[in-house]
């Protein structure tokens, strides 16, 4: 599992003080980005040095409890490896209390649009360590 704290910013939230779903939506990609470069992966990296990509083909997110301006969510997310697909399971905690849960699910696919391609050896290790096996 790979963790990291957001803090709600006044600019993430709505006329009631509470986190706009958008700037949660925002915070998710933020946590998939700062993951993927964590583990040497970099999105903005991966499909110009290795012509592929992990583009977005589903998501869903259930939210449970508000956040607020000012609150520190600590964000969970633990891949799940398929062949051709990586799932990113999140769960996001706030004063012990879940505030959303849900998932990103990716496709491993060159660029140029030639279809789904197998998850490179290279970067399955690299998420393995991070997964719940």
């Amino acid at each position: 599992m790979y963790e990291r704290t957001w803090t709600v910013r006044f600019s993430d939230t709505d006329p009631f003080g509470i986190a706009h779903y958008p700037r949660i939506v925002d915070a998710i990609h933020e946590t998939s980005d700062m993951f993927m470069e964590a583990i040497g992966w970099p999105f903005w990296e991966i499909s110009q040095e290795y012509g592929f990509g992990l583009p977005l083909v589903e998501m869903n997110f259930e939210f449970e409890n508000p956040v607020e301006a000012g609150d520190d969510v600590t964000i969970e997310l633990t891949p799940t490896l398929g062949n051709r697909s990586v799932k990113f399971e999140y769960v996001a905690r706030c004063g012990g209390k879940v505030a959303f849960s849900g998932y990103e699910q990716r496709v491993c696919a060159r660029t140029g649009g030639e279809g789904a391609i197998e998850l490179p050896e290279d970067l399955r290790e690299a998420m393995d360590a991070y997964t719940d096996d």
